[in-house]
Protein backbone atom coordinates (compact mmCIF):
# COMPACT_ATOMS: atom_id res chain seq x y z
CA UNK A 1 0.00 0.00 0.00
CA UNK A 2 1.32 3.50 -1.06
CA UNK A 3 2.42 5.63 2.02
CA UNK A 4 -0.09 8.49 0.93
CA UNK A 5 -3.12 5.78 1.00
CA UNK A 6 -2.01 4.79 3.99
CA UNK A 7 -2.06 7.92 5.86
CA UNK A 8 -5.59 8.17 3.99
CA UNK A 9 -6.58 5.27 5.73
CA UNK A 10 -5.20 5.93 8.98
CA UNK A 11 -6.85 9.41 8.40
CA UNK A 12 -10.40 7.67 7.66
CA UNK A 13 -10.36 5.42 10.87
CA UNK A 14 -10.15 8.81 12.87
CA UNK A 15 -13.31 10.03 10.78
CA UNK A 16 -14.74 6.25 11.88
CA UNK A 17 -14.73 6.70 15.66
CA UNK A 18 -15.03 10.57 16.12
CA UNK A 19 -13.57 11.73 19.25
CA UNK A 20 -14.54 15.62 19.69
CA UNK A 21 -11.03 17.56 19.75
CA UNK A 22 -12.15 18.93 23.38
CA UNK A 23 -12.17 15.27 24.69
CA UNK A 24 -9.34 14.54 23.76
CA UNK A 25 -6.48 14.19 26.21
CA UNK A 26 -3.39 17.23 25.96
CA UNK A 27 -1.14 14.46 24.25
CA UNK A 28 -3.42 13.65 21.81
CA UNK A 29 -4.46 17.30 21.00
CA UNK A 30 -0.69 18.01 20.49
CA UNK A 31 -0.69 14.82 17.70
CA UNK A 32 -3.69 16.81 15.85
CA UNK A 33 -1.75 20.14 15.84
CA UNK A 34 1.27 17.92 14.65
CA UNK A 35 -0.79 15.97 11.85
CA UNK A 36 -2.15 19.48 10.57
CA UNK A 37 1.75 20.38 10.45
CA UNK A 38 2.57 16.96 8.88
CA UNK A 39 -0.49 17.45 6.42
CA UNK A 40 0.35 20.88 5.58
CA UNK A 41 4.32 19.58 4.71
CA UNK A 42 2.61 17.02 2.58
CA UNK A 43 0.58 19.29 0.33
CA UNK A 44 3.25 21.41 -0.01
CA UNK A 45 5.43 18.72 -1.89
CA UNK A 46 2.40 17.30 -3.39
CA UNK A 47 2.06 20.38 -4.85
CA UNK A 48 5.63 20.84 -6.14
CA UNK A 49 5.46 17.83 -7.99
CA UNK A 50 1.66 17.96 -9.10
CA UNK A 51 0.99 20.91 -9.19
CA UNK A 52 -1.03 24.09 -7.46
CA UNK A 53 -4.44 22.45 -8.28
CA UNK A 54 -3.37 19.27 -6.66
CA UNK A 55 -6.00 19.63 -3.26
CA UNK A 56 -5.77 16.23 -2.17
CA UNK A 57 -3.89 17.01 1.16
CA UNK A 58 -6.26 20.49 1.77
CA UNK A 59 -9.31 18.48 1.41
CA UNK A 60 -7.55 15.52 3.99
CA UNK A 61 -6.87 18.72 6.63
CA UNK A 62 -10.35 20.10 5.89
CA UNK A 63 -11.89 16.41 6.80
CA UNK A 64 -9.84 16.11 9.96
CA UNK A 65 -10.86 19.55 10.93
CA UNK A 66 -14.75 18.81 10.23
CA UNK A 67 -15.17 15.56 12.26
CA UNK A 68 -12.74 16.95 15.24
CA UNK A 69 -15.52 19.65 15.42
CA UNK A 70 -12.61 21.85 17.95
CA UNK A 71 -13.79 24.73 19.38
CA UNK A 72 -13.02 28.04 17.47
CA UNK A 73 -9.32 28.89 19.07
CA UNK A 74 -8.22 24.99 18.87
CA UNK A 75 -9.42 24.60 15.54
CA UNK A 76 -7.66 28.36 14.25
CA UNK A 77 -4.05 26.29 16.04
CA UNK A 78 -4.48 22.97 13.57
CA UNK A 79 -5.39 25.75 10.64
CA UNK A 80 -2.32 27.38 11.29
CA UNK A 81 -0.29 24.59 11.61
CA UNK A 82 -1.21 23.20 8.68
CA UNK A 83 -0.44 26.49 7.00
CA UNK A 84 3.09 26.83 8.56
CA UNK A 85 3.64 23.57 7.71
CA UNK A 86 2.71 24.26 3.98
CA UNK A 87 5.11 27.16 4.33
CA UNK A 88 7.95 25.72 5.35
CA UNK A 89 8.37 22.86 2.56
CA UNK A 90 6.86 25.15 -0.04
CA UNK A 91 9.86 27.87 0.53
CA UNK A 92 12.54 24.97 1.56
CA UNK A 93 11.59 22.69 -1.74
CA UNK A 94 10.10 25.11 -4.86
CA UNK A 95 11.54 22.18 -7.25
CA UNK A 96 9.94 18.97 -7.78
CA UNK A 97 13.12 16.97 -7.50
CA UNK A 98 14.73 13.81 -5.76
CA UNK A 99 14.95 15.41 -2.56
CA UNK A 100 11.37 16.84 -2.90
CA UNK A 101 10.55 13.49 -3.64
CA UNK A 102 12.50 12.26 -0.23
CA UNK A 103 11.46 14.60 2.15
CA UNK A 104 7.46 13.96 1.00
CA UNK A 105 8.41 10.08 1.92
CA UNK A 106 9.78 11.39 5.08
CA UNK A 107 6.73 13.45 5.79
CA UNK A 108 4.24 10.76 5.27
CA UNK A 109 6.23 8.36 7.32
CA UNK A 110 5.91 10.72 10.07
CA UNK A 111 1.98 11.46 9.72
CA UNK A 112 1.52 8.09 9.37
CA UNK A 113 2.99 7.52 12.67
CA UNK A 114 0.79 10.56 14.36
CA UNK A 115 -2.39 9.11 13.14
CA UNK A 116 -1.67 5.41 13.88
CA UNK A 117 -1.01 6.86 17.36
CA UNK A 118 -4.34 8.88 17.39
CA UNK A 119 -6.33 5.98 16.04
CA UNK A 120 -4.80 3.70 18.75
CA UNK A 121 -5.64 6.26 21.10
CA UNK A 122 -9.23 6.50 19.75
CA UNK A 123 -9.90 2.53 20.21
CA UNK A 124 -8.87 2.57 23.58
CA UNK A 125 -11.14 5.83 24.50
CA UNK A 126 -13.97 3.60 23.05
CA UNK A 127 -13.56 0.20 24.02
CA UNK A 128 -12.88 2.01 28.03
CA UNK A 129 -16.77 3.59 27.05
CA UNK A 130 -17.70 0.37 26.12
CA UNK A 131 -16.26 -2.01 29.02
CA UNK A 132 -17.12 -0.70 32.46
CA UNK A 133 -14.28 -3.27 33.44
CA UNK A 134 -12.04 -2.14 30.76
CA UNK A 135 -9.73 -0.28 32.88
CA UNK A 136 -9.85 -2.78 35.44
CA UNK A 137 -9.12 -5.29 32.82
CA UNK A 138 -5.64 -3.16 31.69
CA UNK A 139 -4.46 -3.16 35.31
CA UNK A 140 -4.56 -6.77 35.54
CA UNK A 141 -2.88 -7.35 32.30
CA UNK A 142 -0.33 -5.60 33.57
Amino acid sequence: MSRPLLIGVLLASLVAVPVLAQERPPEDRQRLLDLAYALGESHALRQTCQGEGDQYWRSRMVRLTEVEQADQAFDAQMRERFNTGFASRRSEYPLCDEASRKAEQAVARKGQALAQKLSQAMREVHRAAASPDFMADEARAR
